[in-house]
């Protein structure tokens, strides 16, 4: 009977689902629920939640704001300065999550492998971005929260501190929360 519990036990742990781990971004106008998913993006995962366990993404505001494209936030304060990040880490695009609405994905340069702190939220499909130069990693997805994305994509945008499609009134990231371990 004992070796029939342990086994039982041992399919279940094979058979259950991940758990998946949560992030949550306390916005000006409202809050996003991030799921993450690990087990596609392990290093970007691991970077981004380093960033939210050090209170990295508290005071930044979303600085680039394009309907029709993406929210992207999570290294620059109001005034457009831009707060000190860790190494870039390695690109992991072409992992089979795909840029369409909803999801998270990192910001880089023109150099793949130069991501720090920066991500963006699709609020369209926008599967050209799996493969141009060289992709943007997808890392999670929006579960909560795709209204307020609605509502920050659709805010008057300007110029400002030599950076483009900056929203007039700063949307501010209060704080980003770890909601589950994974």
């Amino acid at each position: 009977m004992k070796r029939l519990t342990l086994a039982l036990a041992a399919a279940l742990t094979l058979t259950a689902p991940a758990f998946a781990q949560k992030v949550r971004l306390a916005t000006s106008m409202g809050d996003i629920v991030l799921e993450l998913d690990a087990d596609k993006a392990p290093k970007t995962v691991a970077n981004f939640v380093q960033y939210v366990k050090a209170g990295h993404y508290g005071g930044t505001v979303f600085h680039r704001v394009i309907d029709g494209f993406m929210i992207q936030g999570g290294g620059m304060s109001a005034e457009m300065s831009e707060k000190a990040t860790r190494a870039p880490i390695p690109l992991e695009a072409g992992n089979g999550l795909s840029n369409l609405r909803g999801t998270v994905a990192m910001a880089r340069t023109a150099i793949p492998d130069s991501a720090t702190s920066q991500f963006f939220i699709n609020v369209v499909d926008n599967q050209r971005l799996d493969s141009y130069g060289g992709g943007y990693a997808v890392f999670g997805k929006v579960i909560e929260g795709m209204d307020v994305v609605d509502r920050i994509k659709a805010v008057p945008v300007g110029n400002k501190g030599g950076h483009q499609n900056v929203p007039n009134t700063p949307i501010l990231i209060k704080q980003a929360t770890i909601l589950s371990e994974k």
